[in-house]
């Protein structure tokens, strides 16, 4: 019986970090393409396509490549469980703050799946890319990713989709995080999150986390009976404190609002 060969060696510290995600890949062929893919990714070269990260870890062509992403037999769900289970491994139960963004960006043509003109942060403007709701871990002052999902306009919906709204995504991910045993610190988000009471916040509350999530400047906030604001000269900042507390102001049950900045107020 022929035995299957052995994968080729690449660079010491990638060969062993790959090594721990080899299992889910049935082909030998498969796994140096993937090794091959996170070479590419590191290296400082702006561009990522693959026929620029084949001439990187020196292939003639990228078809190789391109095969591992669209015909390989792995699963991106399979990869995203192993990576997921090393870096709660590395956590040892300790818990994390996680921050909710979203990426864009730009992509000519439509081809591609989920394409369309929108808001894309990096370019700051709205032009034609693809967006992902993205969550980060934040832990002894290294970001790092943790999961992601492609936001898929109304107007790009494949057979079979559902649309979502950013913060309808960020929620499906924060519960993933929680079921896999990501113990959660607190959630830090913009303001498109933070402004998105009846979804992200909704969620939040119920899953008894705390939150630090920005707001837009006019969001109007409770202030206690021994307070005083100057509307005219208050200066007021766009981020918000906001817990699962509860707390009796003007006889509302309210969850607490604590707003950074107030009150900076000239008496």
């Amino acid at each position: 019986m022929t035995q299957p060969r052995t994968s080729q060696p690449t660079i010491g510290f990638i060969d062993q970090y790959c090594n721990q995600y080899k299992s889910i890949f049935p082909e030998v062929r498969s796994y140096e393409a993937f090794k091959r893919i996170i070479i590419g990714i590191i290296t400082p070269s702006q561009r990522k396509s693959l026929s620029r990260i084949a001439k990187i870890v020196g292939l003639e062509q990228g078809q190789s490549l391109h095969h591992f992403i669209t015909s390989s037999p792995w699963t991106s769900q399979e990869l995203k469980t192993v990576r997921l289970k090393l870096i709660l491994d590395w956590f040892k139960g300790e818990a994390i703050d996680i921050i909710i963004d979203e990426t864009g960006d730009p992509k000519k043509g439509t081809h591609t799946d989920y394409v369309a003109r929108q808001y894309l942060g990096r370019l700051g403007k709205v032009d034609n890319g693809i967006v992902s709701v993205n969550i980060y871990g934040l832990k002894d002052g290294i970001v790092f990713p943790l999961s992601f999902e492609i936001y898929k306009p109304k107007q790009r919906l494949q057979p079979g989709d559902k649309y979502q709204s950013k913060p309808q995504i960020a929620v499906g991910l924060v519960k993933e995080l929680v079921k896999l045993g990501l113990k959660i610190k607190r959630v830090l988000a913009d303001s498109l999150y933070g402004e998105s009471s009846t979804n992200l916040i909704g969620a939040l509350e119920k899953l008894k986390l705390q939150f630090m999530v920005s707001i837009r400047s006019n969001h109007g906030v409770w202030m206690l009976k021994t307070e005083k604001a100057d509307a005219n000269r208050a200066e007021v900042s766009s981020a918000c404190v906001r817990t699962k507390q509860s707390d009796r102001i003007n006889g509302a049950s309210l969850s607490e609002f604590l707003v950074m900045g107030i009150p900076q107020l000239v008496m």
